[in-house]
């Protein structure tokens, strides 16, 4: 095996594979809950956001497989287990079962905490040349944009 040598330095690979793991950990603790909320959810909007979170946690797994690979394309190990998550995570985890609004609201914040997650670590891709993380997390960025705005739409 050779040593890693794709045009960013060890150290600007380090922080970026950092940033990413702690937006891994943002991202799988989302997915946790909305699938959770699928599950779960009850009331007079059950098959809407039933359906919409399905969508949104089918979604949310590629993307944590997509993160946990730019992290092992940077030669950095991905984290891989609940313990690791909590620690990295911005996101807290949900006790109980809430109500369907409340269900909204959460996973509302939760999108917006990925995009601020999102918006650290695209600064640290960029401050290190890495165009493909940043575009990764660009996209990524848009993507939990769009979602939040949909949630919070549903409350209106």
């Amino acid at each position: 095996m050779t040593d890693i040598d794709i045009g960013i330095n060890e150290s600007n690979r380090l922080k970026i594979a950092e940033g990413l793991k702690r937006l891994l950990a943002d991202s799988y603790t989302l997915y946790l809950q909305t699938h959770n909320f699928h599950w779960n959810v009850t009331g007079p909007q059950f098959r809407e956001l039933h359906l919409m979170f399905e969508e949104h946690y089918q979604e949310l797994a590629v993307a944590v497989d997509d993160l946990a690979e730019r992290i092992r394309t940077l030669d950095v190990p991905a984290p891989g287990t609940y313990k690791e998550f909590a620690k990295l995570s911005s996101i807290d985890e949900v006790e109980g079962v809430p109500a369907a609004g409340e269900m909204v609201d959460i996973l509302t914040r939760g999108h917006e905490m990925v995009v601020k997650t999102s918006r650290e670590v695209l600064k640290l891709a960029q401050e290190g040349d890495d165009e493909s993380t940043a575009a990764l997390v660009s996209d990524r960025m848009r993507i939990h944009e769009k979602t939040s705005w949909m949630l919070r739409a549903t409350r209106k």
